[in-house]
């Protein structure tokens, strides 16, 4: 089982649409964030499922109605139909129908034929049947990019496009034929969708017009709201199950719940006042009413108190950099720091078993307090990052250390301290007694407390990553030139004191087991090392197995194991008293490579990856 505690939010774009697509069983949701596309519990949000296998960005999904299969279409116009019903996600077809980005997908009631609009040269739309890719209709009548199509989910079947031209097209079939052309909208039509019973259809604009249509003749029946439906664009519409009723996305940062027959909305919910608030998507599924912001935030609705949702899904959008675990009153927390500066933590529930190398839960993180088993969250307080978040460590003090590309250093409790940095921090450590070691381009900084107590200029060499023993009497340095160099911390300076040890090329990370025994290090060669520190500093052991630069490690609780993880999307878990007792997790985050590694206990371990989400895994040695 994939739990998801973000499965990381829809990736977003201010004035473009956002398809959420709904499992016709009304479990699951699923919508699309870089190569991924995102399958979430409906009821539970923390519990997904990630499709990983585009070659580009994917655009759009979509459940066929049968449930058994999900069409997605990617940014180069190619569809993929894969299965839903094996966590493999097998690959049934796959086609190019069109020749750019595709924008919206839609299925025939029947799971038989599949409707396929988006940017082109040739053309912006096809018909085809699934199985074999035979055309069954042409979709025409336009001159720019359509933004949305639709089938009648009744028979006789009906097809409509919405297009940036300004223009609707009304389709009969099958084959699907061009009939005539609908020109209510006075700016891009962003939307068109069919009611569940096929009795009308509507389109929504950017003129913030809501039309009303027959469904199986297309005549213009009516409109929602009285001047203007919203004051702003509106992005997404989506109907009841019962096809009485239907709500509205738009910039306005509102969505809409309409009475269809009487033209007038029931509920407006506000989501707030930020331009982050903007809504782009919709999805009215069973009971539940979800909206997305520009933010990536997915609203759940409360039709009761329409000012406050009754959850806020929130979360990275970017991707993970880094990781670390931290244990406070008998939990533990994740936190996570992502390529956009944004610091999020996730309180972890342990109480899910599952088989060895099997993914416990994959917890694409809230943006700020999640509780995996109840849902709720709550922010950090204080200013973040405003870049890449490159190294994260917690302390003694309940605090969270981390260091950034905006050439800062923070501290996360109740509040958050910073610490300008003359160079941009590339790693941080920290040891008992205020400890903290920053690994800056061209520079070492200790500090102490929260200041900067001695610095290290002119370095005849490039540093790259730093971490004191947990005595706090050592500081290691590693190099590009993939020599460690080792320095003895003396109150409040640091003292070189010329012993070096070699390794086999640029160090990427290391750190010293929790017992400071011994001192792992990764190099850019694919070579992991175990040094003895108490036999000053000998070689234990040397582990191989990684067919990619590993770029992350991390000790297990018993000091006896520890992970590492690589641009190979492997981790394995070495065994430090026996070089050939190793683990292998291959395909750790398929397509992805490994960025982070932490550990909850001695046979939990956590990973994150560039695709924004973060796993746990049970390790049975």
């Amino acid at each position: 089982m994939i739990i998801n505690g973000n499965s990381f939010l829809p990736q977003m774009e201010r004035g473009v649409a956002k398809v959420i697509g709904g499992d016709p069983k009304g479990n699951n949701f699923l919508y699309t964030n870089g190569k991924c596309v995102i399958i979430r519990n409906i009821e539970n949000p923390a519990i997904a499922d990630i499709y990983t296998e585009h070659a580009h960005q994917v655009t759009v999904a979509k459940y066929a109605p049968s449930g058994f299969y999900i069409a997605s279409g990617d940014a180069s116009g190619k569809i993929r139909i894969w299965d839903t019903t094996q966590k493999e996600h097998l690959l049934k077809y796959e086609y190019q129908p069109i020749s750019g980005k595709v924008k919206d997908i839609a299925w025939t009631e029947d799971s038989k034929r599949l409707a396929v609009v988006g940017d082109g040269r040739e053309k912006y739309g096809a018909v085809f049947l699934w199985d074999t890719g035979s055309s069954v209709g042409e979709v025409s009548g336009h001159c720019k990019l359509i933004n949305s199509v639709d089938i009648k989910q009744t028979r006789p079947y009906r097809l409509a496009t919405a297009s940036d031209d300004t223009v609707v097209s009304f389709f009969e079939g099958p084959p699907f034929k061009f009939k005539f052309t609908i020109r209510n909208h006075s700016q891009f039509v962003n939307c068109v969708r069919f009611s569940p019973n096929g009795n009308h259809f509507v389109t929504a604009g950017a003129d913030g017009q809501i039309f009303i249509f027959d469904g199986k003749s297309g005549e213009h029946v009516g409109s929602l709201g009285e001047e203007k439906a919203h004051k702003g664009g509106i992005y997404a519409v989506s109907w009841s199950p019962d096809s009485s009723q239907l709500i509205s996305a738009s910039g306005d940062k509102t969505v809409k719940l309409w009475d269809v027959g009487a033209g007038t909305a029931v509920t407006t919910f506000n989501m707030g006042s930020d331009v982050l608030d903007q809504q782009l998507g919709c999805l009215w599924q069973k009971d539940h009413l979800l909206s997305i912001s520009l933010s990536g935030n997915i609203n759940y609705l409360d039709k009761n108190n329409p000012d406050r949702p009754i959850r806020t899904v929130k979360g990275h959008s970017k991707s993970i950099q880094c990781l670390t675990v931290h244990k406070h009153d008998g939990r533990s927390y994740i936190y996570s720091g992502s390529h956009d500066g944004h610091i999020n933590i996730l309180s972890v529930i342990n109480n899910i078993k599952s088989p060895n190398l099997e993914p416990r839960l994959t917890l694409t993180l809230t943006s700020h307090y999640w509780d995996a088993e109840t849902g709720e969250n709550d922010c950090f307080s204080g200013k973040g990052h405003s870049n890449l978040v490159s190294k994260m460590v917690p302390n003694e003090a309940d605090e969270l250390v981390t260091c950034s590309m905006d050439d800062t250093l923070l501290r996360f409790s109740i509040a958050s301290d910073v610490v300008k940095m003359d160079f941009q921090p590339r790693s941080v450590s920290v040891a008992s007694g205020g400890l903290s070691l920053a690994v800056c381009i061209g520079q070492i900084v200790l500090l102490k407390d929260k200041k900067k107590v001695f610095t290290l200029d002119n370095l005849d060499y490039e540093a790259e990553v730093g971490v004191i023993h947990p005595g706090g009497t050592t500081a290691a340095v590693g190099g590009k030139d993939g020599t460690i160099r080792l320095y003895s911390i003396q109150g409040n300076t640091l003292k070189d004191e010329s012993k070096t040890i070699k390794v086999s090329g640029q160090i990427m990370d290391m750190a010293y087991s929790n017992d400071g025994a011994h001192l792992a290090v990764i190099d850019e060669k694919k070579v992991a090392t175990a040094f003895s520190v108490a036999d000053d500093y000998s070689v234990k052991n040397e582990f191989y197995g990684h067919h990619a630069k590993p770029v992350t490690l991390a000790w297990s609780p018993d000091n006896e194991h520890f992970a590492t993880g690589g641009m190979d999307m492997m981790v394995y878990v070495w065994t430090v008293a026996d070089a050939d007792k190793r683990i292998k997790i291959p395909d750790t985050h398929r397509l992805h490579h490994v960025s982070g590694l932490a550990w909850i206990d001695e046979n939990t371990l956590v990973t994150s990856s560039h695709d924004a989400s973060v796993k746990q895994w049970t390790i049975i040695y």
